[in-house]
Formats: structure tokens, sequence, C-alpha cells
């Protein structure tokens, strides 16, 4: 199974970055250019993503902890037998945190591209959680 890992810091406190992320059917705002459209489904326990590319990708919420500041969730259907993903959000300090994503799947050939993918979903996210430049 291919484990694919994506990290990086954000200059907000982790309670900011959290309410962000927590917020499962809007992932089109927190990564805004990189998914153009995020479509709540079944009272908000799925989404379906459009992504820049035109793929879309339903997505089934896991877990949701906001003690952690964690969530999970799976990719139903499309070209992966077995997806899995999460993100935390972990305090580094004062005013700091950092953001920590990573997706398991099947089969292994996919990671390449899933891989490039998450990496510009990251990209996405570090600029959508900048602080407005002064």
């Amino acid at each position: 199974m291919a484990t694919i890992r994506k990290e990086f810091e954000v200059p907000l406190d982790a309670d900011t970055v959290w309410k962000a992320l927590r917020d499962f059917g809007a992932v089109d705002r927190l990564a805004a250019g990189f998914v153009t459209q995020s479509v709540a489904e079944e009272e908000g326990a799925v989404r379906l993503v459009t992504f820049f590319n035109g793929m879309q990708v339903r997505e089934r919420l896991v877990g949701l902890d906001d003690a952690q500041r964690r969530i999970a969730y799976t990719a139903v259907g499309g070209r992966a037998t077995h997806h899995n993903a999460s993100a935390q959000v972990l305090e580094t300090g004062p005013g700091r945190s950092r953001f920590v994503w990573i997706t398991d799947l099947l089969p292994d050939a996919l990671a390449p591209a899933i891989g490039q993918m998450m990496e510009q979903g990251a990209q996405a996210m570090r600029t959508a959680l900048a602080p407005p430049a002064r």
C-alpha cells in the first residue's frame, strides 16, 4: 500500500487552521484553485469534489476529532481500490501550526499521480491559509 505524506507550516494558530479544515463540505474554500467545487451530500457526510483538471471524486467523512484537530475521509469509487486519508493540525508555537496530510491507497501505481495532486493541493492550502499581506 502506498502512503503519501505532505506537511507544511502555517503562520496561523492551530484553532484558526482547524476551523477551515473541519468544514468538510467547504474544501473548495480551503484549497481554492485546486478544488473548484465541493458539494455536500447525505447531510454533510459525503462531498462531491471537483478538481481544477475536471476530475471528480466522491469522499465520505470517516471521522472528525475536534480535540485532536484531525479529520479522516475515504474516496468512494474511482480508480483506487483502496483510499483513505487524514489531515491534522498541530500547534507548533504562538500563532504557528503544522498541517499534516496523509493518504494511503492501492494500487501503488497511482501513488505518483496522487502525490503530484496532493502537492498541488498542499500549495493551494498554504496560499489560502497565509495571512493577508500588510
